[in-house]
């Protein structure tokens, strides 16, 4: 099938290498811009590019697809479908209108739950017990297209951000692939209009860990903001961050260090006790528990967060 691609992340970059074994002609990629990355601040191309450009795929860069030159680089492939996958631009109604069989988007949640820039996060901090993938007929709303395929996923008591992402874009890579094999067969299906919710973008404010929270409540802070922003904290005045934690029965002041050894790091909240267990101090790297508390032997009396 001839296809437009439009993605940027590693996550769509699973995606494109799934279309291209499964033997689709990819007429043309769209992706983000280089942006400047790393410590010298050089442009780097999205795992989009790079892959793409491995293949020898045709790459364009608008910065909008509003413009006439921008849906003249659509309108000339003549594409049958294109295919989205957190490529991070509007797709106006002319451009969704232009494929033959219009664009299919590959969202990372069971919609209508979680429409929006971060579904993944906000489903792990809400507590839901599964996620998944919809194939979604995109139109000009946010999400609100019909869905043409569903794939469910259970979220594990130890999913981060992280991980839960990666198991989505495999998962997403096939759903895609198996969802054009069938497309004459897919009856759209509007999304209910019960169970809306929406994944607005993460900030690195709402990753400060409020100490008087639940301890599951900010274990899944802890899961749901690693790798980005990273939940965080401070300790003597500087910024601690916090990779994996988890709650366990018991009670001491929200915030103070009850305890600290090889085990873990433990500190009341306002519920329950959360034992840290990986950690990165300022300027560190990031450490198991034991090897954390060896360098600090006054932590237990502490508080975290002043």
């Amino acid at each position: 099938m001839k296809l437009i691609f439009a993605g940027t992340p590693v996550f769509a970059a699973a995606a494109l290498q799934a279309l291209l074994d499964a033997g689709h002609d990819i007429a043309l990629v769209l992706t983000q811009p280089d942006r400047p990355a790393g410590r010298g601040m050089k442009l780097k191309p999205s795992p989009v590019k790079e892959l793409a450009l491995q293949h020898g795929l045709r790459v364009e860069q608008p910065l909008t697809l509003k413009t006439p030159e921008a849906q003249a680089l659509v309108a000339e492939v003549g594409a049958e479908v294109m295919v989205v996958a957190a490529y991070g631009l509007l797709l106006p109604k002319a451009v969704l209108d232009m494929p033959a069989r219009g664009c299919l988007n590959i969202h990372a949640s069971l919609l209508p739950r979680w429409r929006g820039a971060a579904p993944i996060q906000r489903a792990i901090l809400a507590g839901d017990a599964k996620t998944g993938i919809t194939i979604m007929q995109m139109d000009v709303g946010l999400d609100t297209g019909d869905m043409l395929s569903i794939h469910p996923l259970p979220i594990t008591a130890d999913d981060s951000a992280a991980s839960l992402h990666d198991k989505l874009a495999v998962l997403g890579a096939d759903a895609i692939v198996a969802t054009l094999a069938q497309l004459d067969a897919c009856t759209p299906q509007p999304q209910p209009e019960e169970g809306v919710t929406y994944a607005a973008k993460l900030s690195k404010d709402e990753a400060r860990i409020d100490w008087t929270q639940p301890a599951a409540d900010i274990a899944r802070a802890i899961r749901a903001y690693n790798p980005a922003p990273g939940a965080h904290t401070l300790l003597g005045g500087e910024a601690l961050k916090l990779w994996q934690a988890h709650a366990v029965a018991g009670t001491a002041p929200a915030g103070e260090v009850l305890r600290a050894d090889a085990d873990g790091v433990v500190v009341g909240t306002g519920s329950g006790l959360l034992v840290l267990t990986r950690l990165q101090a300022a300027g560190g790297k990031r450490l198991a528990a034991r090897e954390f508390v060896a360098g600090r032997s006054a932590l237990a009396g502490t508080r975290l967060g002043a």
